[in-house]
C-alpha cells in the first residue's frame, strides 16, 4: 500500500534533482524541460505543480500538473501515486499527454473519476530528425514571422488549433492566453511561415519547446486550398534547417497516427519514429 509520503509536490530547492530526471529522456521530456529551465519549480512561475515520486529516498519520476497532466519517466508505482494525487485534487487540466505507456496507465486509473474524455488519441508517433534531407530543398519562402505580422499569422494559428484539437482556442477567455503564447513564439523567433501572393499564410509551423539538447516542432499547418500541392515537405525542411542551426541538435514532433499525409511528409524530410505519445482531451 503506497503512503501519501511516497510522492510530494516538489519545491524550488528540488530543481537539480528534477532536471536530472528530465534529462534522462531529453526528446520525450522537451516540453516540460523547457518550462522548468525557464521557470524553475515555483508553481506560480511554472504554471502548475511538479509532483515527485521517490524510491529509497531518490527522486525517480515526475508528473507535471498544469494545463496538461504529463507523466515523466514514470513506472507503474509512480503512475499509481500520481493518479491518487490527481484524483484527490480533482481535474484542473485540459488534457493528459505524454509517453503512451505511462499515459495509458494513468488514464486507466483516472477514467472512472474523470471520464468520459472528449477524445482519446492512444497512438501518436514521436518522430525525430538530426540532419537535413539530401533530396528535399528547404522552401526558400519559409521565414521567421515578424512581430508586426501577428494579425496575419493569428487566423492560421486559430485554424490549425481548432482543426487539431477540436475546439477553438478563442473559447473561454476570448483567446487572450493563446494570443500571448503565439506572441511569445513570434517574439522569440520560433514562428515560421510562407505567405501567399495575397499576403495570407499558406504554410506555418513553430518551434514550441526548446532546450539545449532537443526541440519540438508544433502547429504545422497548410492552408486547405494549398494542400496536396507539395508545400509541406519543403516547408518542414526549412523549419528543420532553422531548428538545427539555431536551437538544438535534435528536432522532434509527434503526430496523430491517422494523419497519413503529415506522417508521409515528415518521413520524406527524414523524421523517423522513436516512440509514441498519447493524448486524452477533455
Amino acid at each position: 500500500m503506497l503512503t501519501q509520503t511516497t510522492s510530494r509536490v516538489l519545491e524550488p530547492s528540488d530543481l537539480d534533482a528534477a532536471l536530472a530526471v528530465l534529462d534522462r529522456e531529453p526528446v520525450a521530456n522537451a516540453f516540460v524541460t523547457s518550462r522548468v529551465r525557464i521557470a524553475g519549480l515555483d508553481p506560480w512561475r511554472l504554471g502548475g505543480e511538479m509532483w515527485g515520486w521517490y524510491e529509497d529516498g531518490i527522486l525517480t519520476s515526475l508528473c507535471y500538473a498544469g494545463a496538461n497532466l504529463v507523466p515523466i519517466c514514470a513506472g507503474r508505482r509512480a503512475v499509481r501515486a500520481f493518479a491518487d494525487r490527481a484524483r484527490r485534487s480533482g481535474r484542473r487540466c485540459s488534457s493528459i499527454v505524454g509517453p503512451a505507456g505511462p499515459t495509458a496507465d494513468l488514464w486507466r486509473l483516472l477514467e472512472p473519476h474523470w471520464g468520459p474524455a472528449r477524445e482519446v488519441r492512444r497512438h501518436q508517433p514521436l518522430m525525430v530528425a538530426d540532419r537535413l534531407p539530401d533530396d528535399i530543398a528547404p522552401d526558400p519562402y519559409v521565414r521567421r514571422v515578424r512581430k508586426d505580422e501577428m494579425e496575419t499569422i493569428m487566423p492560421a494559428c486559430v485554424a490549425m488549433f481548432t482543426e487539431e484539437v477540436g475546439v477553438s482556442p478563442l473559447a473561454g477567455d476570448g483567446g487572450l492566453l493563446y494570443q500571448a503564447r503565439v506572441a511569445e513564439l513570434v517574439g522569440s523567433g520560433r514562428a515560421f511561415a510562407r505567405f501567399g501572393p495575397d499576403g495570407k499564410v499558406v504554410f506555418k509551423a513553430e518551434i514550441g519547446a526548446a532546450t539545449d539538447r532537443a526541440c519540438q516542432i508544433q502547429g504545422v499547418w497548410v492552408a486547405p486550398e494549398y494542400r496536396g500541392t507539395g508545400l509541406a515537405a519543403p516547408g518542414m525542411a526549412a523549419v528543420l534547417r532553422y531548428a538545427l542551426a539555431d536551437v538544438a541538435p535534435v528536432v522532434s514532433l509527434y503526430v496523430n497516427d491517422f494523419n497519413t499525409p503529415a506522417r508521409r511528409a515528415y518521413q520524406r524530410v527524414g523524421f523517423r519514429e522513436v516512440g509514441a505519445f498519447m493524448s486524452v482531451l477533455f
